[in-house]
């Protein structure tokens, strides 16, 4: 088989076809030049270890399914990286319990004629939010990739974050020498643990700043960015630039191991019947996490439905229902704001999987998304996605979710969780083969306190809504989401995790908020302040 290698889904302004590169160069770049996405030019097929009942640690299994993807890392560089962040042993382990994905059933809903349901819990990582599965890898990805190129000078990270990626970024590259964060969220878009997380981040080659908009402003105005740089145009044009989003293969390809683990867990508790299969649903904003679980299909594991979840953001849900991608609608904000988004980046690459790889076809369609704000696919497209389903819920649903999973089960879950499991309990009645629901939980409840407390007892504290407050020494205050996540362990019996109660006593370092058509500016400043001249 010949050796992966990475092409753009578009073509270039001038009709060019881009080469194929290395993974070094697409993990470096993040972006091609012509303003598409990396793919690989295939997807291997699992190792046949996989389907061995026999154990394996995380970082085992990670690295047999990666490895292809990482032609010329044989060598142990992969491995080494990987065993770096999912090994559990060494003082200060990444991920707070040895399986680092853990798969729970919820024996305890009363679904007689529903195929049973599993929660992979994907939140116990340091930032308690299923980014850190790929970004506790991604530094030591990029920071190989670099050396791999030879290229020396010191590299800017843009991140675009709806909450959770800004967070686990600024974690997962803190000790990486010689890599700069800079992170952008929408000021008035995230939970206030989710603000915390990321603004008492260490100043240390650090940059974090709000905008004035909402996440689909600030993704867009991290695109505009690697676009214009790509030409030779604006401050940053001679910057080593790269993503931590989901848009940098990077941070994609790990993601494909928790599907297969989960499944392997589903295989050692005999849950499966003689056809092995198993559907996921997914809560859905950027579209990396489900688009994760349809390469594990495509490589081999008996996925059978892929079940898209919205929140009232449903332009992915309606997509699925009608092949017409429509993004010519406001943006509701939500409790479960790591999904209010409208522009999904990662369809392009099922786009680029539905068209057979049709390069030309991907660039007319996200033009026509650009310059219209719609576009709909055709029949053979249409039928190529006719696994996924689809379904949105209100956050008054999922509040509902979270009070039946917690008086049934005991299990807390956070409203984004709660999204896709009232998705999936409404679509599972119908699903054919009957087989388990595998359901992404993809943060930890103590992220959202307000909606848990909300759906367990019907109302928060009076000052629910205040926003994070500083006092006199700069600390942030315990008016909000902190407080409130104290009341929500106390009144469950759960443990808040330490990563979020450490932010009680933590200062608000980063306190900037600046307008997005100042993004690129703001970011040229702190480059030239922090990362010098360019080369």
């Amino acid at each position: 088989m010949q050796a992966i290698q990475y092409v753009s889904t578009r073509i270039s302004p001038g009709g060019r076809v881009e080469d194929p590169v290395g993974i070094e160069t697409a993990i470096a770049r993040g972006m091609p030049p012509d303003g598409g996405l990396y793919v690989p030019t295939s997807l291997p097929a699992l190792p046949g270890r996989v389907f061995d009942p026999g154990p394996l640690s995380y970082a085992e299994l990670a690295t047999m399914i990666l490895t292809p993807f990482f032609p010329g890392w044989e060598d142990g560089s992969l491995r080494a990286i990987l065993e770096k962040a999912y090994g559990s042993s060494g003082e200060d382990p990444y991920f707070d319990t040895p399986e680092i994905a853990s798969l729970i059933p919820l024996d305890g809903l009363d679904l007689p004629d529903n195929p049973p349901l599993h929660l992979l819990e994907l939140f116990h990582g340091r930032t308690c939010a299923f980014k850190d599965m790929a970004l506790s890898v991604l530094g030591g990805f990029l920071r190989e990739s670099l050396d791999r190129m030879g290229e020396k000078e010191p590299i800017l990270v843009l991140v675009a974050t709806s909450g959770d990626t800004g967070s686990a970024a600024l974690e997962g590259l803190a000790a990486v020498e010689g890599i700069h964060t800079a992170v952008i969220y929408p000021g008035e878009g995230t939970s206030e643990i989710q603000r915390l997380q990321m603004t008492t981040a260490s100043l240390r080659r650090r940059f974090v700043a709000g905008i004035k908009g909402n996440f689909d402003d600030a993704q867009g105005a991290v695109k505009r960015i690697f676009a214009r740089a790509a030409r030779g145009e604006g401050p940053l044009a001679g910057r080593g630039l790269s993503s931590a989003n989901s848009i940098n293969i990077g941070r994609l390809l790990p993601q494909i191991v928790y599907y297969v683990v989960a499944w392997r867990a589903l295989v050692a508790r005999g849950a499966l019947g003689e056809d092995r299969l198993m559907h996921v649903a997914v809560p859905t904003g950027n579209f990396g996490d489900i688009l994760a679980a349809k390469y594990a299909k495509e490589m081999g594991l008996p996925i059978g439905r892929l079940i898209c979840a919205s929140n009232a953001n449903k332009v992915l849900a309606d997509f699925f229902a009608t092949g017409v991608y429509d993004r010519r609608r406001d943006l509701v904000k939500t409790e479960s704001p790591s999904m209010d988004i409208l522009v999904s980046s990662n369809l392009e690459r099922l786009l680029f999987m539905a068209s057979g790889g049709n390069q030309k076809r991907v660039t007319s369609l996200m033009r026509e998304l650009a310059s219209k704000g719609w576009f709909e696919i055709n029949p053979d497209e249409k039928a190529y996605i006719a696994d996924f389903s689809s379904g949105w819920c209100s956050d008054a649903s999922a509040k509902s979710a979270i009070a039946n999973v917690w008086e049934s089960c005991s299990i807390l879950v956070d409203p984004h969780t709660a999204t896709a499991l009232e998705v999936a309990i409404r679509d599972s009645s119908m699903l054919r083969p009957m087989a388990p629901i595998v359901v992404a939980s993809t943060a930890s409840p103590f992220k959202f306190p307000r909606a848990c407390l909300d759906a367990l007892k019907g109302a928060t504290t009076d000052n629910g809504g205040a926003e994070t407050e500083k006092d006199d020494d700069g600390r942030s205050s315990t008016v909000g989401d902190l407080s409130l996540a104290q009341a929500l362990s106390a009144m469950t019996g759960c443990s808040m995790p330490e990563p979020i109660g450490a932010l009680k006593s933590k200062r608000i370092l980063h306190d900037a908020t600046i307008a997005v058509d100042g993004v690129e500016e703001a970011l040229a400043d702190y480059a030239r302040e922090k990362m010098g001249a360019r080369p």
